[in-house]
């Protein structure tokens, strides 16, 4: 049965068992210090958006899921972000931020770059002069796609709503995503007892780093600091992160 992956609060539920808190978390923490006025764009259930209001951030969550925000809403600190349903069309009105992060490789649903670069331009807008954007996407050199197949992606968690699941990637067949950039892959959901199989179609974008950086400086940041892990190491063949921080 075909679902939309963050509509159907069946597989939204199981959303934070399968991205928990990690080393991005504690990255994108420290990277705050200092920031008075947060925008978390593309924020999901808001796990780390309520991290940053419960430091005492001024903190706006954008997510275009409302049932991903329904999560976000009853997080410990939820009533102290201020939730937005859309995208980046919404930052007009936020006011000026110190910091703007995109997390989760959301960078990577634009599959074009005219709808990432559009992105990227209103964040420039969105931030005070000296303000930061900050985000990661999938290192292409690390073909993370390869791992994209049930045998090697097979996982069973347990949702919030306490319902356990079995979910599995499966890649389409296609050419070289090195060559064409893009990946489109079905998430399967196997609920306990149920009888049928959801899926959920998907597609992303693999951007090298030149194509980023050509993106950043032409929506008008004119420094980027770029890392290969949450680590802080320099990116290098062995990356499987591209993670930019501009101003």
């Amino acid at each position: 049965m075909p679902t939309t992956l963050y509509a159907d609060p069946r597989t939204v539920a199981l959303y934070d068992a399968l991205n928990p808190a990690g080393p991005d978390t504690a990255f994108y923490l420290a990277l705050a210090e200092g920031a008075g006025r947060i925008v978390d764009l593309g924020c999901g259930t808001g796990l780390l958006t309520c991290l940053f209001a419960e430091r005492g951030y001024r903190v706006t969550g954008i997510d275009p899921s409302r049932e991903m925000l329904r999560i976000a809403r009853g997080r410990a600190h939820g009533e102290r972000v201020r939730w937005i349903e859309g995208d980046a069309a919404a930052l007009p009105f936020v006011g000026a931020a110190d910091l703007l992060v995109m997390t989760g490789h959301v960078a990577q649903i634009f599959l074009d770059d005219a709808s990432l670069f559009a992105t990227l331009a209103a964040a420039r807008r969105a931030l005070r002069p000296g303000g930061r954007i900050a985000f990661e996407s999938r290192n292409p050199a690390a073909r993370a796609w390869e791992d994209w197949t049930p045998e090697r992606s097979l996982r069973r968690v347990r949702g919030a709503d306490a319902r356990t699941a079995d979910v599995w990637l499966e890649r389409h067949a296609s050419p070289d995503p090195l060559v064409t950039g893009r990946v489109a892959f079905t998430t399967h959901y196997r609920f306990e007892g149920a009888a049928q199989t959801l899926q959920a179609m998907s597609e992303l974008r693999f951007y090298s780093r030149d194509e980023l950086a050509r993106l950043l400086t032409r929506a008008g940041f004119a420094h980027i600091d770029w890392y290969g892990d949450w680590n802080r190491a320099p990116v290098d063949e062995t990356s499987r992160e591209l993670i930019a921080v501009a101003r």
